[in-house]
């Protein structure tokens, strides 16, 4: 028995090995409109029948190099912001054919839908409205999918922001009104209406070049693969791994379901809940026990899915609180089966007794994750937010202030134990040891660094700009920081994970895109 397990073990290598040995490779230059090499271009290269894409950057010689496809047809297209160039289309591609194309670029209009959230905030033109939309609306979403993108008479615009309203009712009814949408409509009507008188190109308002943000050469070497998940009504909010290396997909908003990718085939099957009342599921796990296990932060429920069958079984929480909605956020599960969720407040329940514990202390948290002892630890999503943990043995909250009012969102703790979280106001990530009871902030570049989901590996500490559009990776023992660009404006990133290659994944929920990105070696790129 044993030596049939090492020869199948032996053949399953010997197969991964031989994808990879004859994997297609497309590799080219890139000229800017003068003829000189053009650095910083996206060159993607996207499967006609799976529709997953590979991505990856020009050097500074405008040199490119998309590696690992497998066989099949393609569409190689650039992306440059504010240039054009004809895609190649229906490249067909065998399993070791290595391919070349050269693109010339030329000068093309910048829209509003390519800015980053940052930009959106600093150019689009004042007026009643503008702050209403950014403080209710870019909370899930920002501008350039669903609004700079189409043009709509202030009926259209009515329409969309009743449905908003009435979609998000849970989040919107107490803080938005009649007034508000009233205001909103209008200055949606007067930017991005058809009959507009705004600026058709962010580049026509002053001070757009000071937005422009460069990425230096160092950044030019990481490869983004992703996935198309659209057709459902909600935005896939995250993808986590599971040990038979699908991916788990929540679909926020009115998606009501959960879905399952294959990475392989980028096949996606959808698990839905059976009413229509907006759940707003936010966070999914697989557990070791096989089930799946997600939240519904509209209802305040957490609930189990057996991917099996099918069944979903829901776990609704009765606890209501005086001062704010009770909902439930993002949910982990321990060692023992129980499911913990932050959210208002931070809750544990119990599988066996069908019992919650709340736990009062943490009112409003966000983050939430383990320590190797299987302690919990958590961020308060308040300005003056703490992170804290709950002991595993005797559930004692102990809580610490961060020297900075920077609400605390996302955390991760390395493998030293040390609890690394990202301050979303404070444009810092903050260093905490449990060991001496010690914080250490690292300030971010640019500005309104604003990081949000964030991991930590070997290689440092990785967070994503909401407001930037950018991904960026902090080296703790330097402090230094590299940015790199992304491949879609409105990225949005919830939440990292890392799956068992050391890959890290995402969701770009307005881009209906789930995917992972990984750095190329930089010596060996440079020598093919």
């Amino acid at each position: 028995m044993r030596s049939a397990s090492k020869l199948v073990a032996f053949l399953i290598l010997v197969a991964v090995f031989s994808s990879l040995v004859r994997a297609a490779t497309v590799t080219g230059n890139v000229k800017g409109p003068d003829n000189t090499p053009f650095e910083g271009a996206f060159v993607q290269a996207i499967n006609a029948k799976t529709h997953i894409s590979v991505s990856v950057l020009t050097d500074k010689q405008g040199r490119y190099r998309v590696e690992n496809l497998p066989a099949g047809e393609y569409q190689v297209r650039i992306r440059a912001v504010g240039f054009t160039t004809d895609p190649r289309s229906a490249v067909n591609l065998t399993a070791d054919q290595n391919i070349s194309f050269d693109f010339a670029l030329q000068k093309g209009a910048v829209r509003w839908s390519d800015l980053s959230l940052y930009q959106g905030k600093r150019l689009l033109p004042e007026g009643k409205g503008k702050e209403t939309l950014s403080a209710n609306c870019y909370v899930c979403h920002g501008f350039q999918t669903r609004m700079a993108s189409v043009r709509r008479d202030e009926a259209g615009w009515r329409d969309r922001v009743d449905y908003m309203r009435q979609a998000m009712a849970f989040q919107l009814s107490a803080r938005f009104t009649d007034e508000n949408e009233n205001e909103v409509v209008s200055y949606l009507t007067s930017v991005f209406g058809q009959d507009s008188t705004a600026p058709r190109s962010p580049t026509d308002v002053p001070g757009y070049k000071d937005t422009v943000r460069p990425f230096s050469d160092e950044a030019m070497n990481i490869v983004y693969v992703e996935y198309d998940v659209s057709g459902s009504k909600g935005l896939p909010w995250s993808a986590s791994p599971d040990k038979d290396g699908n991916f788990w997909m929540p679909y926020y908003g009115r998606g009501n379901e959960v879905a399952r990718l294959n990475p392989n085939t980028g096949e996606v099957k959808h698990f839905s809940l059976p009413f229509e009342e907006t759940a707003g599921v936010h966070s999914v796990v697989r557990a070791p026990d096989g089930m799946v296990y997600f939240t519904e932060f509209a209802l305040n429920k957490l609930a189990k899915l057996d991917p099996s069958t099918g069944k979903i079984t829901e776990f609704p929480d009765s606890f209501t609180m005086p001062d704010r909605r009770a909902d439930k956020h993002t949910v982990r599960v321990d060692a023992k089966g129980n499911l913990w969720s932050s959210g208002s407040p931070l809750s544990k329940y119990d599988q066996e007794t069908g019992k919650y514990t709340h736990f009062l202390e943490v009112p409003s948290s966000y983050g939430i994750t383990f320590d190797k002892d299987g302690n919990v630890w958590f961020c308060v999503l308040q300005k003056d937010g703490k992170i804290g943990k709950i002991d595993a043995k005797t559930e004692k909250v102990t809580q610490w202030s961060p020297p900075t009012q920077g609400t605390p969102q996302r955390l991760a703790i390395d493998s030293d134990g040390i609890v690394w979280f990202g301050e979303r106001s404070g444009h810092k990530i903050g260093r905490f040891d449990p060991k001496t009871e010690t914080f250490k902030e690292f300030p971010l570049p640019g500005p309104s660094a604003s990081p949000y989901a964030m991991t930590v590996d070997k290689r440092g500490v990785w967070y994503a700009s909401t407001d930037q559009d950018l991904i960026g990776r902090l080296d703790p023992n330097t402090g230094k920081v590299i940015e790199y660009p992304f491949p879609h404006s409105e990225a949005m990133m919830r939440e990292f994970f890392i799956d068992a290659e050391g890959r890290i994944w995402f969701a770009t929920p307005t881009n209906n895109r789930v995917g992972y990105f990984y750095l190329a070696d930089a010596s060996v790129r440079a020598s093919k």
